[in-house]
């Protein structure tokens, strides 16, 4: 196993619980804090309502695009114009940044936590499933539901909205320092979403085999009556 297809090929054959068990024994929690796990937390896969041939694991590198506020914030400095001067953005003119979306990756966007609008809506949804992008994470908003749901790519935001971008918002760029704890991107409509830090995946290959055989065997002592104490005593060893 060396190329990362092959990598991610075995990523599928688990659930990001799965996923969050092997990060929570790889990574240590430090005191008085909450362990993370590679869970991303609030996302929903939108539309909700999507059928099940479309309810299938992504799992891709990360990509990122950050959003910015479209004007600056008020100020009360003396001869401040009346008008503020829009935010400039850095992606190039007569250029949408859904055109400059990287294939087979996983698109993760963030905005600011105050706006209402919406970043991604059903132009940008079809614009990056032809250009292969395999899903997009959006810490904000998006809107236009059947749209999104015919566009066929996988789409978490943590809400929606009725509004479009242009409203409040600028993208500010792609490639900026997002914080979603690793580079691999795991998508599962059943769980949730996780990430995984690039430097942890082969370990995090190498544990959850392990943890899910010990949870195998735990599960058929409960089911055959075992206390739950008792068949993590027995069945939960340490790795």
């Amino acid at each position: 196993m060396t190329t990362l297809e092959e990598k991610i090929a075995l990523l599928h054959n688990y659930s990001a619980c799965d996923v969050s068990d092997a990060l929570l024994k790889l990574q240590p929690v430090a005191p008085n804090t909450a362990p993370r796990a590679g869970y991303l937390a609030d996302l929903t896969l939108h539309p909700p309502n999507l059928p099940a041939t479309q309810k299938t694991k992504t799992i891709a590198p990360a990509t990122t695009l950050t959003f910015h506020p479209k004007y600056p914030s008020p100020t009360t400095a003396p001869n401040a114009p009346s008008s503020p001067t829009p935010t400039p953005s850095p992606i190039p003119p007569q250029t949408h940044w859904s055109d400059l979306t990287t294939p087979n990756t996983i698109l993760i966007i963030t905005q600011p936590n105050d706006q209402h609008c919406a970043v991604v809506g059903g132009i940008m949804a079809q614009r990056m499933k032809y250009r292969g992008v395999s899903g997009v994470v959006v810490s904000g908003r998006v809107r236009d539901m059947a749209e999104l749901r015919a566009s066929g790519l996988s789409i978490w935001a943590r809400g929606v909205s009725t509004v479009g971008s242009a409203a409040e918002t600028v993208p500010g760029g792609f490639g900026g320092v997002v914080d979603v704890g690793g580079d691999i991107i795991f998508c599962d409509p059943e769980e949730g979403v996780v990430a995984i830090p690039s430097e942890l995946l082969d370990r995090v290959l190498e544990v959850m085999p392990k943890l899910v055989a010990m949870d195998e065997r735990v599960k058929g002592a409960v089911a055959g009556g075992v206390s739950v104490f008792e068949a993590f005593r027995e069945f939960r060893t340490k790795i």
